[in-house]
C-alpha cells in the first residue's frame, strides 16, 4: 500500500494504471522470473572465478600515465574478460568509443583489400552501414579501403546457414552475426541458433573466421558466442558487460592471433597491446563487470513488463512474453510516429537523470533516419541503464532497453501508460 501511495502521489500514477499493471506482474513474475535468476545466478559466479583465477588485487586499481606501458590493471583487466569469455586473448580499452567503433576495429584489423565480409544475418543495426560503406561516403569506410561485403537475409529468424555456406568465395574471409534485434523486428539469435550455424558452416569451411556482434547480449545466457564457436566476439561496455558503472569503453575477445591484429589497429603495428592509457577507469570496468549478471537480470525482467503490457494493449511485440530471448530489447510496433515519441517521453520522465527534459526526433550521425532518444543516464549513452530509442520511418518501432533495476523500468511501464491515455484506444482498454 505505501508503494501504491508513492507511486501515485508522487508521480501522478492513476490507480487505473497501477492495478493494470500489477495484474500484469503478477502472471509475468510467475512464469518467467525464476528461469532469470538461474542464469543471472550461473553469471555471476563465473564472473567471481575469473576474477579470483586471475588474483585480481587492489593494486591492479592503481594507473600510470604518458604510453601506459606496464599497467598491471588494464592487463588483468583483459585477462578476466578472456576467462569470463573463455577465449585465448581480450582488447579491453576505454578508448574505444562504442559498439560501433569496436567492430570497425575488429572488421578492419582482420580484413584487407579483396576481402570479402559475408553479413549471414542480414541487414546489420544501421551505423554498422555506413562502417561497411553500403550506406553514405564516410572517408575511410570499408568498401573504401577495397573490402567486399554481401549480405544473406535470414530464413524464419533463424542464420540461414545453407545459403551462407553457398555463398562463400574464395574471397571470403569472415562471416559475420548480429546477435541482437537492432533497428529490425525479430527476436535477437540465441545461443543455441547460432551454434548450430557456425557448427554446420565449420563442417565445410574450417577456416573461415566468424565474427559476432554481441552487443546487449552479454549475460542473457548461460553461455556466450565464444563459448559456441565463435572466432571473435564484440561489445560495448556501456550496453551490458559494464553494468552502469563503466564509463566508456569496448571490448573484442577471441583467438589471440586476431586481437593482436586488431590491437595493432587500435594503437600502431608493433606496439599493439602494450600501450594505452586507462585513465583510472579499471575500477569502474571491474566493477561494472562485477555487477553486469545482476544488473542484465533486472534489465531483463523490465523488458518482460514492458512487452507483457503492450501485448496485452494489442500491440505487436519481439520478442513475445513466451519467446526465449537473447538480448535486452523489447520491440513494441506502434505503427504511429506519435505514440512512438510519448513513450520515449514517459522513459525519459521515469529517469533519475534529466528527468524534466523532453527528447525531441533529431539528426544523429551513423543513421539515416531522424531518430528520437530517451536516455536519461548516469553514464550518457549507456543502453544497459534505461532507455528508448526509435527511428522516425514506418512501422514506427520503439526499442526499450535496459534498466538498473526493476523497479525503475515499473514505473517507466506505469508513466508511459498515463502519457498513451491520451488514445482513446489504450484508455479504453485500461479502464475496461
Amino acid at each position: 500500500m505505501l508503494t501504491e501511495n508513492k507511486l501515485c502521489k508522487q508521480f501522478g500514477i492513476s490507480e487505473a494504471v497501477y492495478n493494470y499493471v500489477t495484474k500484469i506482474e503478477k502472471e509475468i513474475k510467475k512464469n518467467h522470473f525464476e528461469k532469470i535468476d538461474k542464469i543471472r545466478e550461473l553469471n555471476q559466479y563465473k564472473v567471481i572465478h575469473a576474477m579470483q583465477e586471475n588474483k585480481l588485487d587492489y593494486t591492479n586499481f592503481y594507473w600510470n600515465t604518458g604510453y601506459g606501458y606496464g599497467d598491471v590493471g588494464r592487463e588483468k583487466v583483459e585477462k578476466i574478460y578472456a576467462s569470463v569469455f573463455n577465449t585465448e586473448d581480450a582488447l579491453v580499452r576505454p578508448s574505444i568509443a562504442s559498439g560501433t567503433h569496436a567492430l570497425y576495429l575488429t572488421l578492419s584489423g582482420i580484413l584487407q583489400h579483396g576481402d570479402e565480409v559475408i553479413s549471414i544475418s542480414g541487414r546489420p543495426y544501421d551505423t554498422l552501414l555506413t562502417v561497411l560503406g553500403v550506406q553514405g561516403k564516410e572517408p575511410n569506410n570499408l568498401s573504401e579501403a577495397g573490402i567486399i561485403y554481401k549480405e544473406i537475409p535470414l530464413y524464419k529468424n533463424d542464420i540461414d546457414w545453407e545459403s551462407a555456406i553457398k555463398e562463400v568465395s574464395m574471397k571470403t574471409k569472415l562471416l559475420m552475426i548480429q546477435r541482437s534485434t537492432g533497428y529490425s523486428f525479430r527476436p535477437a539469435l540465441t545461443i543455441e541458433k547460432i551454434k548450430n550455424a557456425i557448427e554446420r558452416i565449420r563442417q565445410v569451411y574450417p577456416n573461415i573466421y566468424i565474427m559476432v556482434d554481441n552487443c546487449y547480449g552479454e549475460f542473457v545466457d548461460e553461455m556466450e558466442p565464444s563459448d559456441v564457436g565463435a572466432d571473435v566476439v564484440v561489445g560495448s561496455l556501456i550496453k551490458n558487460p559494464g553494468g552502469g558503472v563503466a564509463l566508456s569503453g569496448g571490448y573484442v575477445v577471441g583467438k589471440k592471433v586476431l586481437i593482436d591484429r586488431i590491437a595493432n589497429r587500435l594503437t600502431a603495428p608493433g606496439v599493439g597491446k602494450e600501450i594505452g592509457l586507462t585513465f583510472g577507469t579499471t575500477r569502474n570496468t571491474l566493477q561494472g563487470l562485477f555487477f553486469a549478471p545482476h544488473i542484465v537480470s533486472e534489465s531483463l525482467k523490465g523488458a518482460l513488463l514492458f512487452g507483457g503490457v503492450y501485448s496485452s494493449l494489442g500491440f505487436e511485440i519481439t520478442p513475445t512474453v513466451e519467446e526465449d530471448r537473447s538480448d535486452i530489447i523489447q520491440a513494441i510496433k506502434f505503427n504511429d510516429k506519435n505514440m512512438v515519441i510519448k513513450i520515449c517521453e514517459a522513459v525519459q520522465a521515469a529517469s533519475p537523470v534529466d528527468g524534466y527534459v523532453s527528447p525531441i526526433p533529431w539528426d544523429m550521425p551513423g543513421y539515416t533516419n531522424q531518430v528520437i532518444m530517451a536516455s536519461g543516464a548516469f553514464v550518457s549513452g549507456s543502453s544497459i541503464e534505461l532507455s528508448a530509442d526509435a527511428p522516425m520511418r514506418p512501422p514506427y518501432i520503439a526499442y526499450i532497453q535496459g534498466g538498473l533495476f526493476y523497479d525503475h523500468v515499473k514505473l517507466g511501464v506505469m508513466l508511459s501508460l498515463e502519457k498513451m491515455m491520451e488514445f482513446n484506444e489504450i484508455k479504453n482498454k485500461i479502464f475496461n
